[in-house]
């Protein structure tokens, strides 16, 4: 079914391991100083790391201006914000933005856009309606602005009229579609150049990959072209205890916002998550922590030794993932978590 980067022998010895090969992300949160962001940046390019997702939230440091320093600083690893929104920017602005940071790195932009995080637009009074077509409506307005001399655009959402970029780029910008709903899905593989998935379990690309191949054939495009990320929670640690202490605020997060279908897929008890849930609704953050299991780890999150995660990356290649993305919280030190996956992970699958 799915695509793989392997290596593939027709007479293998008998005790031949195939080595899947694989594209790697770094997602990084800006909700540090600038410096130390670039040094984590300038960290993953010396490491091995293909691309960094930077994240787009108001209450961060602004996205491109984090990105611009990390492009000042590193030469080949990919940038971009991973991901915005067209309900919180405008995408001529998005498009501006993104041709910008394309000039700095010289060449090495890449754009991830989706349809934002509701929670955090309820916050800003901001409707998130009729995603689908925001999202389609979006995509089509940057890439014809990056493209094209001069933009008219007639949509339900946007509208431009003789509108133009000074700065456009000579070659195309990669635009990645978040997704995880099945519309979504496969609105994402019938126009991206590639998609993200907020995922970590090899069951959920198992189901996402139905609604992939369903949009890429509706648009008659060959899902060999598009790169499909599994955009994860990873905490990497020699000890496995603090590596599972890490991840245990990401993981409550993750069920206290997941949906039914989601939550049923990976058969986690419904007491259990009102436990979180319930935690999380009174403020009692320490007691939603707490109520984790073990099972809410492991089918959100990628937590252990080097070992234990490639295990888990290998088998989400075998769903057809071809970039990993490694997601918050990284490692109980982030630093040293970034090294750790780079010297003893990435090896493994280049």
């Amino acid at each position: 079914m799915a695509r793989l980067y392997a290596i593939f022998l027709i007479h293998c010895p008998k005790n031949f391991s195939v080595i899947q090969m694989a594209r790697f992300g770094l997602e990084l949160v800006p909700d540090t100083s600038i410096d130390k962001l670039t040094s984590y940046a300038v960290s993953a390019e010396d490491a091995g790391f293909d691309n960094i997702w930077v994240t787009d939230h108001y209450n961060n440091h602004n996205v491109y201006i984090v990105l611009e320093a990390m492009a000042a600083s590193t030469d080949t690893v990919k940038m971009g914000p991973g991901i915005t929104n067209p309900y919180l920017v405008h995408p001529a602005w998005t498009a501006s933005a993104i041709a910008s940071l394309n000039e700095a790195s010289n060449g090495r932009a890449i754009l991830g856009l989706g349809p934002g995080d509701k929670m955090t637009l309820d916050v800003l009074g901001i409707d998130r309606d009729r995603p689908l077509g925001k999202v389609r409506e979006a995509t089509e307005v940057i890439r014809k602005l990056l493209r094209e001399r001069r933009v008219t655009y007639e949509g339900d959402h946007f509208k431009l009229t003789g509108a133009s970029l000074r700065n456009r780029p000579e070659g195309d910008i990669p635009i990645y579609l978040g997704a995880q709903g099945p519309k979504m899905l496969e609105l994402a593989s019938s126009l991206g150049d590639g998609i993200l998935i907020n995922a970590s379990h090899p069951r959920d690309f198992e189901y996402a990959f139905n609604y992939i191949e369903k949009g890429a054939t509706s648009a008659n495009r060959d899902i060999a072209n598009i790169d499909v990320a599994a955009y994860t929670c990873i905490s990497i640690d020699h000890d496995v205890n603090n590596a599972k202490k890490k991840a245990l605020p990401v993981v409550a997060f993750i069920v206290a916002g997941s949906p039914k279908q989601v939550l049923s897929r990976h058969e986690i008890p419904d007491g259990n998550v009102a436990k979180v849930v319930n935690a999380m609704a009174a403020g009692d953050f320490s007691g939603a922590f707490n109520s984790v299991t073990d099972e809410m780890i492991d089918a959100f999150a990628i937590v252990g030794t080097p070992a234990d995660c490639a295990a888990r990356i290998e088998k989400l290649l075998d769903t057809g993932v071809t970039q990993f993305v490694v997601g918050s919280p990284i490692g109980p030190k982030k630093s040293a978590a970034i090294k750790l996956f780079a010297e003893e992970v990435i090896p493994q699958f280049k």
